[in-house]
């Protein structure tokens, strides 16, 4: 029997939420730009100032989940350009799952700057520098319309694929705060850097298995 769970009228299975929502969870595992600036951000700043940029982090991701949204959504009356849309959508994934498999997996923590310690930057500050991080980064764009070229392909509902928009948000908003506020400690560092290479590789595997399902369902 296929296990799903119901989201309104409509039934949403565990197969697509897993494989969707896992490549979403293991691509912030991945050392990015906006992982760097919550880093650093902790280290200097430390983690409540941090938050800010957590926060805005997450509504810059929130811009390109909505636009991805509302981009798939518009383009069904035009087919021709919906399916070049999928076509490019399955090349990114598999091209971002190909850096992934080759990356070296090494990651260095930036050190804290005692001086700027002692001046911490205001806390909207700090959400504006995590806004402008992640919306001026076109990979974020790329990488989102990419995700739901997957939901797109597989005719998933506009009620259940914001519900996935909704989920992605709150993974982003929660893993960052917990980075910043265990990156702190030397353990949890170590170990965290001891883990990027297989991470970055698991994470590849399954962009290359969310391209393939993207190709076969806009080559239906």
């Amino acid at each position: 029997m296929d296990m799903a769970f119901d989201l309104g009228a409509r039934a949403l299975p565990w197969q697509q939420f897993a494989m969707v929502a896992g490549a979403h969870a293991l691509a912030l595992l991945s050392p990015g730009p906006d992982f760097f600036l919550v880093v650093r951000s902790a280290l200097v700043h430390g983690p409540r100032r941090a938050s800010g940029v957590c926060l805005g982090i997450a509504l810059g991701n929130g811009v390109f989940i909505g636009l991805a949204l509302a981009g798939f959504a518009a383009m069904r009356d035009y087919p021709l350009l919906f399916a070049a849309l999928q076509w490019a959508g399955c090349a990114y994934l598999a091209w971002l799952g190909w850096r992934l498999l080759r990356a070296s997996g090494e990651l260095a923590i930036p050190a804290a700057d005692g001086a700027a310690r002692a001046a911490p930057a205001p806390w909207l500050t700090q959400l504006a520098s995590g806004f402008l991080s992640a919306v001026l980064n076109p990979k974020n764009g790329l990488f989102y319309a990419s995700l739901f070229s997957v939901l797109a392909a597989s005719r998933t509902p506009p009620a259940v694929q914001f519900a996935y928009g909704a989920w992605m948000f709150a993974v982003v908003l929660g893993w960052d705060l917990l980075v910043a506020h265990g990156i702190g400690h030397p353990a949890v560092a170590a170990r965290f850097g001891r883990s990027v290479r297989w991470v970055e590789r698991l994470t590849g595997a399954v962009l290359w298995l969310l391209a393939l399902a993207v190709a076969w369902h806009a080559a239906r």
